[in-house]
């Protein structure tokens, strides 16, 4: 097989992060070039400032371009925000040849057919992706094609997005030059970088603790139960710092990445102070108090957005916290306190991950690769995708094409 180009940009509230690879097979991935630049003009995922947003996103893709020698002329994008909401719905469609082979147009009809919901003014599907098909009844089926019935249902998680939104950050993007292969929605490709085959069967909890958004993202059986936008993470956290402790924001950052402690030794002494450039300081315990109570609020925020309430049942394999807030010392800890169930930290998994990967193997980085695997492992594309590669869409490349010839 022959390797392949792709590149991915994880347009965050904190951060741009382009990444260049090379892709040979699922387990053969080397990383060629990264690009990470402060981020401007975001907030909680969406585009509020245009021309800042272009000008951050451009300058993480040159730098990604400068390291791996390559032109980035697509990428695949991370969408996140509160717009973003979801639902499992059912799809069911007759077998009606004599036969009663079912064969891919019969995957397409009864996907269309489960895609067929009521969706708000001003937000259009985004992905409709297969959880499971039941043929006659008989449920748990993964690949139905080739086998026998007359009865087709399909289990879908149908996660939809404000057009908007959407329209604002594919316009940013292309506007640097970059075409956009597809949108994925930011925590179904942290899944792909974070966590095991085991976890997504048995059941797991994944929160992707971000700049402006916690994003979650629920597995079971194997495939996608369950996704939610919280719009509290990491920046709330310093915000809380910075009015509690009268300090500049960027300080506050500074001390809660370099000081921070949701788990401080009880021993601590309350006069102890640290501080940071600039003569600011502040006391440990203090700066400490602030960051452990909003990050338990954020957990309960996580548990409220749970499907059921016997969250222990629903992920057996507990929780996973990925993005760059779940860097908190401790963080860890108090969540097997408050939720009672197996909790770990999620790094970016390296198996088959080569390169100028370093950098990627930290929780900060878990959506920027997984954006990556995502296109690698085949997943199942987004309804953007699939327009984009409808019948009009190639006539009109085609078209440009002979043009420019």
């Amino acid at each position: 097989m022959a390797r392949k180009i792709i590149s991915a940009i994880d347009v965050g509230t904190t951060k741009i992060a382009t990444i260049v690879a090379s892709v040979k097979a699922k387990d053969d991935i080397e990383i060629l070039g990264v690009g990470v630049v402060p981020s401007r003009g975001l907030h909680k995922g969406i585009v509020v400032n245009l021309d800042e947003a272009k000008q951050s996103i451009a300058a993480s893709v040159r730098e990604a371009q400068r390291i791996s020698g390559i032109r980035v002329d697509s990428a695949y994008v991370g969408v996140t925000g509160r717009h973003i909401s979801s639902l499992n719905n059912r799809g069911v469609v007759a077998i009606p040849r004599d036969d009663r082979l079912v064969r891919t147009d019969d995957l397409k009809r009864v996907l269309s057919a489960a895609r067929n919901i009521p969706v708000a003014e001003g937000k259009k599907v985004l992905h409709a992706i297969p959880r499971f098909y039941a043929l006659d009844g008989q449920e748990g089926v993964r690949q139905p094609v080739g086998m026998h019935g007359s009865r087709l249902d399909v289990e879908t998680h149908i996660i939809t997005a404000s057009v908007t939104s959407v329209q604002n950050l594919a316009k940013c993007v292309r506007s640097i030059g970059v075409d956009v292969e597809d949108l994925i929605l930011e925590p179904l490709a942290a899944g792909e970088a974070v966590l095991t085959p085991e976890e997504r069967d048995t059941g797991v909890i994944m929160a992707d603790m971000g700049g402006g958004t916690t994003d979650i993202a629920v597995f079971k059986n194997g495939s996608i139960y369950h996704t939610s936008i919280i719009p509290v993470a990491g920046y709330q956290v310093t915000s809380d710092i910075s009015i509690g402790l009268g300090l500049p924001f960027s300080i506050a950052e500074k001390m809660k990445k370099r000081y921070g402690n949701v788990m401080p030794a009880q021993e601590a002494e309350q006069a102890v102070q640290v501080g940071v450039e600039n003569g600011h300081s502040a006391s440990y315990n203090e700066l400490c108090s602030i960051i452990r109570a909003r990050m338990e609020e954020l957990l309960q925020l996580i548990l409220l957005e749970m499907p059921t309430s016997d969250y222990a049942s629903l992920a057996p394999c507990g929780v996973v916290l990925t993005g760059g807030a779940s860097n908190l010392s401790g963080l860890d800890e108090l969540g097997q306190q408050m939720l009672r169930i197996p909790v770990r930290r999620g790094r970016p998994l390296s198996a088959g991950i080569y390169g100028i990967s370093d950098i990627l193997n930290d929780p900060s980085y878990a959506t920027t690769l997984g954006l990556a695997l995502w296109q690698v492992r085949g997943k199942e594309g987004s309804a953007f995708q699939q327009k984009r590669n409808g019948s009009w869409s190639s006539f009109v490349r085609v078209l440009r094409k002979l043009l420019r010839a």
